[in-house]
């Protein structure tokens, strides 16, 4: 915790009214991190940061009165979803409110093609709902099991299904949401279409979301299948054939070397060892197709349907950014990067790393579309030896047309591949948080003009 004094925190709470909140200093503690000590250097520098308290809004009306509240205190707040973050999106730098919002979970409607829901409801329940009526989201993280559909617009960027819908960025993947400003008399500003970008990945940073509506894919019943091969870029070149094929209905496509598929848990006995594999979820109807495309090249290990239940771990837990999580589980040694390849190079680029790091970065492709264009993501996971290190493997994909989005840094432009945050969201902030009280320190181009 900070050093804020009792008595401040005292009046605060009596401004709060009769909003729940948490005080107990292990509670706040545990609930003030998420997965940032996936990097070795942001363990370094986040651990031991925390909240003063946690403040539970129960609707949008309790929200408008603790952004009143914090800003006439002076108070810092950052909001929390589930916590399934990887760069300490959602650990407070500077102590004050932790603003939990997994009490706004409402659905207020789901129509064909679209929902809205409340910013704190977890993805699992709103899919689960939309499917009841023949939709589903178009994507969701790895942690869709955990994540609130808040956490995933405000510090995400896509995930399963960004093979078919590009990620959150493309125009179309986030219809509209509703933002409530920290000022001594709060705002509700509902940004739609293009302008509800200004909260997407901002961290948190730009306003606090209190409703979201997003857009709906038709719902399929999904297959899991794992391909195996003997050569991992054998697994990538078909992965990636299988992503040109428009006609094929598909939610992830994910190539991963040896030996990270030994880590896998329950799915180590469709991963058989020194293999490759090709993880996938096929729409039924596309699973024939998908078979012949494949032909004689690999072989099937798993192909059963997509079970969400308890006690069960689909496919997509160990697909993204699960990937590095099921290595971690056994080896804390390890850490992990994000690359984007260019879309007119991608096996070319893919081999070409390959042979720069050959046992040192261990490759994890995600197929997915950007700017309309098929590439490929790339999670590798890494054998960390220091910082420098890290640093100099990072320059060195760059050099070579691989672009990097660092994961080791807590910042919204450190860590984009532009180096900068987006003038729009920016501009936004300065509009939508004026004294600069929203997760401060994650947008360091900001400076407050109060």
């Amino acid at each position: 915790m900070t050093d804020l004094a009792s008595d401040a925190l005292d009046r605060l709470i009596a401004d709060l009214g009769d909003i729940p909140v948490v005080t107990e200093e292990k509670v706040v503690r545990r609930r003030s991190r998420d997965f940032f000590w996936y990097s070795p250097i942001l363990n370094a520098q986040l651990d031991g940061k925390s909240a003063d308290l946690i403040v539970l809004p129960r609707d949008e009306q309790d929200v408008i009165r603790i952004a009143s509240v914090c800003a006439r205190h002076r108070m810092p707040i950052t909001v929390r979803g589930g916590g399934t973050g990887n760069y300490g999106q959602a650990v407070p730098l500077e102590g004050g409110v932790l603003l939990d919002i997994s009490g706004l979970e409402s659905i207020e409607w789901i129509r064909p093609g679209a929902m809205r829901v409340g910013a704190g409801a977890k993805m699992h329940t709103i899919d689960a709902a939309a499917q009841a009526q023949g939709w589903e989201l178009r994507m969701h993280p790895s942690t869709k099991r955990m994540a609130t559909i808040g956490g995933f617009v405000a510090g995400g960027s896509g995930g399963i299904g960004s093979i078919t819908y590009g990620g959150l960025r493309e125009p179309g993947n986030i219809l509209a949401a509703r933002v409530v400003t920290v000022e001594e008399e709060p705002r509700i500003i509902e940004l739609r279409g293009d302008a509800a970008q200004k909260v997407n990945r901002a961290y948190g940073t730009t306003g606090i979301i209190t409703a979201l509506e997003m857009p709906l894919a038709p719902a399929w019943k999904w297959i899991d299948v794992v391909v195996a091969f003997d050569d991992f870029m054998e697994a990538a070149t078909f992965g990636y054939e299988a992503a040109l094929a428009d006609g094929i209905v598909k939610k992830v496509l994910s190539p991963i070397t040896w030996p990270l598929p030994s880590y896998f848990g329950s799915l180590k006995p469709s991963c058989p060892e020194g293999k490759s594999v090709l993880m996938a979820m096929i729409a039924e109807p596309s699973l024939d197709s998908f078979k012949s495309l494949l032909g004689g090249r690999g072989t099937i290990t798993l192909e059963t349907p997509t079970d969400e239940s308890p006690g069960r771990v689909p496919l997509y837990e160990y697909c993204w950014n699960h990937t590095t999580l099921q290595v971690l589980k056994s080896d804390r040694s390890v850490t992990y990067l994000q690359c984007l390849y260019p879309h007119d190079r991608v096996l070319e680029k893919v081999a070409e790393m390959r042979q720069l790091f050959p046992d040192e970065v261990l490759q994890h492709l995600e197929f997915i579309r950007f700017g309309g264009r098929v590439t490929c993501s790339s999670l590798p996971v890494i054998r960390y030896t220091n910082a420098d290190r890290l640093n100099e493997i990072m320059r060195l994909h760059e050099e070579r047309g691989v672009f990097i989005a660092n994961p080791h840094v807590f910042t919204v432009e450190d860590g984009s591949r532009y180096k900068r945050a987006d003038a729009d969201q920016l501009g936004f902030k300065h509009e939508a948080d004026p004294h600069g009280l929203l997760n401060p320190g994650k947008m360091r181009s900001f400076v407050s003009r109060r």
